[in-house]
């Protein structure tokens, strides 16, 4: 039975990555096609996939279609506007006797592909919006519910938590970091990982917008690189309610007095609103009783928890987060994910940020996360489709050659100057950028191969560690 589930899922993942990454790129080169047709532009190639054809016709028009081996995406060939042979195949139809192309149409043939792009995430949107977007107290909350006491670095060695030295709070409500509102927890590390601040002597710094107890404060951040990525940290995590779901008897949670329903809200007098924080403050002194205040029925009720395992303080009792389908519009998670796009840019090519191209992800990373979401969920998978689209939008028109947006500023260059860039100009950069792109992808592919496998890593010694008696 395991075995056809391990076969069933992947069969399954890898139908959902073929069909949305691939599908995706699909609907970029679409979008070329069929603008390309509608302005009379001769179309050499549309291919279903790259590398070589499995099979392929030519029709009346010219125009050869194929389905090639590499399915996940494809590409147009357009010898009027862009000749990328390295990458597309060359052209059999001679670029210099075919009719010119004018500048607008060859604008709206390159603008069509990420057109089609939004239109796709869109419509992906659009299907979200319908059947609910999965959520739950965790992801939704912009409360602090835990303050780490230190923050391991990348060497091993541990420091002081920058949030516990500036002072947020167990109960603090983030509002917005350097000046942008926050409105989640991804945003929230999105917003903190992406950003620019630093002090003159060149330390990362941060401002945290906190609502506490009726009044907003400005407080400000030294974030350290912690984790395998090296990525800005402040050292906490998010509040939410602590709904006991179930106890096992003859546990710790039984022997407290817990019951199914309860909601823990102090330890020792003291905010609790993270598992994390509950378990470290109980695990700080084993056998010493704590006191637990628990919601119940609408009273409050007092709680010793005596006796406990430090590595499992509250082995036995299941806690539930609260889960509900949201319904945002198509255009305000579009808006959301060109946001972050943005902001991800801004911060690449930002010297004082630490965002590097090791932490971006390339084809396989994409594969990874819909393999993982894949497992999560159908809507999981179309939440992160919609990133996708939104990225080759915006990565596309970036005036970069062999991108589309370089494509574009040769155009408008040789409408400015009143005569066509020399072509030997335009291939050589081509060529150039070509081996960079190349370059980048296989660069950025050693760290998303490094996250694969550090995460099949960690899931098999959870899953050796739950197999423990």
């Amino acid at each position: 039975m395991d075995l056809l589930h391990f076969l069933f899922s992947n069969v399954w993942s890898t139908f959902l990555i073929v069909l949305f990454f691939g599908g995706s790129i699909f609907m970029h080169e679409l979008g070329h096609f069929l603008a390309a047709r509608a302005n009379g532009v001769h179309v050499e190639v549309f291919s279903i996939g790259f590398g070589p054809p499995i099979f392929s016709w030519k029709a009346a028009s010219g125009t050869r279609y194929q389905v090639a081996w590499f399915p996940l995406g494809g590409f147009v060939l357009l010898p009027q506007i862009a000749d990328i042979g390295p990458l597309e195949g060359e052209a059999e139809a001679d670029a210099a006797r075919l009719p010119p192309i004018s500048y607008g149409a060859k604008i709206l043939v390159l603008v069509a592909g990420a057109a089609f792009n939004i239109l796709f995430a869109f419509l992906l949107a659009c299907v979200i919006w319908k059947v609910g977007q999965p959520e739950n107290d965790v992801t939704t909350s912009t409360t602090i519910g835990y303050v780490t006491r230190t923050t391991e670095l990348p060497d091993g060695s541990r420091v002081a938590s920058p949030a516990l030295e500036g002072g947020l709070r167990v109960g603090d409500v983030v509002r917005a970091i350097d000046g942008h509102r926050i409105s989640d927890w991804a945003e929230l590390k999105g917003t903190l990982v992406t950003g620019s601040g630093r002090e003159r002597d060149g330390s990362p710094r941060t401002v945290f917008t906190v609502e506490r107890e009726g009044r907003r404060l400005d407080i400000v951040l030294h974030p350290r690189l912690a984790g395998d990525e090296h990525m800005r940290s402040v050292g906490i995590q998010p509040g939410y309610d602590l709904n006991v779901a179930s106890v096992a008897p003859g546990s710790v949670g039984s022997r407290t007095g817990l019951l199914p329903g309860d909601r823990i809200l102090r330890i020792n007098g003291a905010p609790t609103m993270n598992l994390a924080g509950l378990e470290e403050e109980l695990s700080a002194d084993p056998s010493k009783p704590a006191r637990l205040t628990v919601a119940r029925v609408g009273k409050l009720i007092e709680l010793a928890v005596g006796l406990r395992t430090p590595a499992d303080p509250l082995a036995g009792v299941e806690f539930l987060a609260g889960y509900h389908l949201s319904h945002p519009s198509p255009f305000a998670q579009i808006a959301a994910e060109v946001s972050m796009t943005l902001r991800t840019l801004v911060g690449l090519f930002n010297p004082h940020s630490d965002i590097g191209l090791s932490k971006l992800s390339g084809p396989v990373g994409i594969v990874h996360i819909l393999h993982e979401a894949a497992g999560a969920g159908i809507r999981y998978v179309l939440g992160f489709s919609i990133l996708v689209n939104v990225n080759l939008a915006i990565l596309n028109l970036l005036p970069v050659p062999v991108l589309d947006g370089g494509q574009m500023a040769f155009a408008t260059i040789a409408q400015l100057r009143g005569r066509a860039l020399p072509t030997r100009f335009i291939a050589a950069t081509q060529s150039v950028f070509i081996v960079l792109l190349i370059s980048m992808i296989l660069y950025v592919s050693i760290f998303d191969v490094r996250r694969w496998a550090r995460d099949v890593r960690d899931e098999r010694a959870q899953a050796q560690a739950a197999a423990k008696p």
